[in-house]
């Protein structure tokens, strides 16, 4: 089994709730909301992923014999209660924000009513779900932004934190706008389409350079891409030169050298000189190396003539932003609607809408959090929260990836300038995301009742 399906991938405090739930025979709807309560200083917005991961995950949820028999074995829990687990299934509603839409902090991001066993069950595991991949969605979508359409490649497999989350980071980036992934099961599991070059090990594993690269072409001759760093990169791109009619006779495409360390912007100038002087300005230069979104701005405003951009560990483990602070809180039970007073951590009670207001140039203007029941607040504005899930059950086919990839890049498209720079939001700066009067109304009497 894989892991990430296990009904026991959970907190314990979630098992041992749902417990007290059916012995007091609590089973009443409740709603519960998945948002973020901040955004994290480095970054100006958030960008949706992981819902289709986490309906998938709500579809196939259950209890396995195996899982049963280990949990009656702990003696934690009653035989009556693991009777009632074997039977156990998700049956709720799920409305959802679109994978590939931006958003921002106190907006919920999915709303779930279901009973609140149910409900209370897969708290755990969708913040999971939902949190890594709109983490990494929204670090790759401020990588897309600062390379102004040049090619950006996954290549964040071997630092990911597991290898459930190197596949959800080639998802999400891909998501976002990157090119494709170097993660070979990322490309079988989502048909992410696949670049890779070769290892400074292959070049060193061969007595001169020159031969490495000609074994790797007649071993790997289409789409051929050469790494030149591993001694003298500009010694190399003239090697790269010198083999270039060797490789056309030998009907060998060569579409790119690679550079992976130094001073990247002064290497790609000089090698960018040595291909166009040879005849091979068709050769494009691909970098990596420990980049970022900043890095790649700074290569870019200096004019580095570089084609495409490997990203690989401030990528997948989102380094500067590493964190989201997601929750998933309690709205409304039985009917009435709850209120976490918690200092610091105040819930906006109730079911809720978001709405989004476009500018006259279809750029983001201002969002509003309302309850569902609240008409639109302004002619025009749009509800993002709409139904994906009903009785436990997609109420679509999953869309194709490529649709949600253009999904996210029509949400970057319209962000305003204001949104879309790579710098800390300063004072003053934050995107408008206004709370509707009757909500405020609703939180000031549940404040005021008594508890």
């Amino acid at each position: 089994m894989n892991p990430g399906d296990s009904a026991l991938l959970t907190d314990l405090y979630e098992l041992t709730m749902l417990q007290a739930y059916h012995d007091e025979g609590l089973q009443d709807t409740a709603v519960f909301e998945l948002f973020v309560r901040a955004l994290p200083p480095q970054r100006r917005f958030l960008l949706c992923a992981g819902l289709e991961p986490a309906l998938a995950w709500l579809e196939q949820l259950h209890f396995s014999a195996a899982e049963l028999d280990w949990l009656r074995a702990s003696g934690r829990f009653t035989p009556g209660f693991i009777a009632w687990l074997a039977d156990f299934r998700f049956t709720g509603a799920v409305h959802a924000l679109a994978e590939g839409a931006t958003f921002f902090a106190n907006e919920p991001v999915l709303r779930v009513e279901a009973p609140i066993g149910e409900a209370q069950l897969i708290e755990s595991r969708l913040l999971n779900l939902i949190n890594l991949s709109s983490m990494i969605a929204s670090k790759a979508a401020r990588c897309v932004l600062a390379a102004r359409g040049r090619l950006l490649v996954d290549f964040g497999l071997r630092r990911a934190h597991g290898a459930e989350a190197a596949l959800l980071a080639a998802r999400a980036s891909y998501l976002a706008g990157f090119a494709g992934t170097a993660t070979v099961l990322a490309g079988e599991r989502f048909g992410i389409p696949l670049f890779g070059t070769m290892a400074h090990s292959y070049i060193e594993a061969h007595a001169h350079e020159t031969e490495a690269f000609l074994r790797f072409a007649a071993s790997q001759p289409d789409k051929l891409t050469l790494l030149i760093d591993t001694y003298d990169t500009e010694a190399a791109a003239r090697r790269v030169v010198a083999l270039a009619p060797e490789l056309r006779r030998r009907g060998v495409g060569l579409a790119a050298v690679r550079i992976d360390s130094g001073d990247l912007a002064a290497h790609a100038r000089a090698v960018r000189a040595i291909l166009d002087g040879g005849g091979l300005g068709e050769v494009r230069i691909f970098a990596s190396g420990n980049l970022d979104e900043h890095a790649i701005a700074a290569l870019l405003a200096a004019d580095a003539p570089i084609d495409g951009f490997g990203v690989g560990t401030q990528l997948s483990t989102s380094a500067d932003a590493p964190t989201l602070d997601a929750v998933y809180k309690l709205q409304r039970y039985a009917g009435v609607a709850r209120r976490k007073r918690s200092e610091g951590k105040a819930t906006w009670p109730d079911a809720k809408q978001v709405w989004r207001e476009l500018d006259a140039h279809g750029r983001l203007l201002r969002d509003h959090v309302t309850l569902a029941t609240e008409p639109a607040p302004a002619v025009g504005a749009r509800a993002l929260l709409q139904p994906v899930m009903q009785a436990g059950r997609r109420l679509a086919p999953p869309p194709a990836l490529a649709t949600l990839r253009a999904a996210a890049a029509d949400s970057l498209g319209r962000l305003p300038p204001a949104l879309s720079g790579l710098a800390p939001t300063g004072a003053g700066e934050a995107y408008p995301v206004l709370i509707s009067d009757g909500l405020r109304a609703l939180a000031d009497r549940l404040d005021r009742a008594p508890h």
